[in-house]
């Protein structure tokens, strides 16, 4: 009985020195969890990008994964149309950081379970409500009890929501029509709706091959930019990949901004959208990754305000509270 009693300590005891070694072996895998500071670098980065987001280019010229490689992070991508669904991604742990425009970060930080930290932003892109060439819409009044195409929740919504009250209208007044870009471009062609709330490069395709006249362009309105967003709990532990990330974005920006013939080439092949409507685009639009200042809180935090009023999110958000500082900015 002893000797079997000793076998039998033996192997509890490899058992769970093994567990405990499978245990640590999933911890040191995950992205995120653990005890990480912040100064460390984790297995892995899940990046959320947009084909209308410079991100692609950064993607298609692998100049994060240069970096990151140094330091044993490997990058993987993953595509979304718009800002919502990338949000949700995040908001449930499955990506880390990722671009997206203001409005859409207002709803994810609305959200009881948010883990949305605003680390960086890049200048506005051209929005605009378009109508049919033909359309008899002339004015942003004649909108009222006409079907208007735009993501819910998106740029374009709050793009949508200041247009109309400039003409003192609300979104009560018209019928909206939730639709990601590649569906309303096909409803919006088709005539099943009377207008369409769009950013670039969609836009610029739009006007160039849609048959599309801007009715009202964002930039009269409040404005509303774009951000580079993390994940809260990945972003504190990994700052490094935060900075990097950053630092290489903003090298793309200024790579795009000295040579936009070739950039348009590059992205063209990459989206299907034609070279000439990139050219369009990239020449209307700033440049740059910058650190957050009060100008660009405050606007975030008008977005905020305007939607909590309309009853597009349930509680007030303070913006400042989701901001992280990422040094060497």
């Amino acid at each position: 009985m002893t000797k079997r009693f000793v076998w039998l300590s033996v192997l509890s005891a490899c058992l769970w020195l093994l567990l405990a070694a499978c245990g640590q072996e999933r911890g040191a895998s995950s992205s995120s969890k653990g005890s990480a500071s912040a100064d460390s670098w984790p297995n892995e980065l899940h990046i959320g990008y947009q084909k209308s987001s410079f991100s692609l280019f950064l993607k298609e010229k692998g100049y994060l994964e240069k970096q990151l490689q140094k330091h044993g992070v490997q990058v993987k991508w993953f595509e979304f149309q718009s800002g919502p669904p990338l949000l949700e991604a995040l908001n449930a742990g499955q990506i880390d950081i990722g671009y997206v425009g203001g409005a859409p970060a207002v709803l994810a930080q609305a959200n009881p379970d948010s883990q949305l930290a605003y680390l960086a932003y890049e200048p506005e892109v051209a929005r605009a409500i378009i109508v049919p060439k033909t359309s008899s819409i002339r004015t942003v009044a004649d909108l009222k009890g006409k079907k208007v195409a735009f993501g819910k929740g998106s740029s374009a919504h709050y793009t949508l929501l200041t247009a109309l009250e400039t003409a003192g209208l609300t979104l009560n007044d018209i019928t909206p029509v939730y639709l990601q870009p590649s569906e309303a471009r096909t409803a919006f062609e088709r005539g099943d709706v009377d207008a369409w709330v769009i950013w670039d490069p969609f836009l610029a395709d739009a006007e160039v091959n849609g048959g599309a006249r801007i009715l009202i362009d964002a930039k009269g309105l409040p404005k509303q930019y774009g951000f580079i967003v993390g994940r809260n709990e990945y972003v504190k532990q990994y700052a490094n990949v935060a900075q990097t990330v950053i630092a290489q974005l903003n090298k793309v920006h200024q790579e795009i901004h000295s040579s936009p013939d070739e950039a348009a080439k590059l992205l063209a092949k990459e989206t299907k959208i034609g070279e000439e409507i990139w050219k369009r685009t990239l020449s209307r639009r700033g440049y740059g990754v910058f650190p957050l200042t009060k100008e660009v809180i405050d606007a975030q935090q008008r977005i905020a305000d305007r939607f909590y009023e309309v009853g597009l999110i349930p509680k007030r958000v303070n913006v400042k509270d989701a901001v992280i500082v990422i040094k060497g900015q």
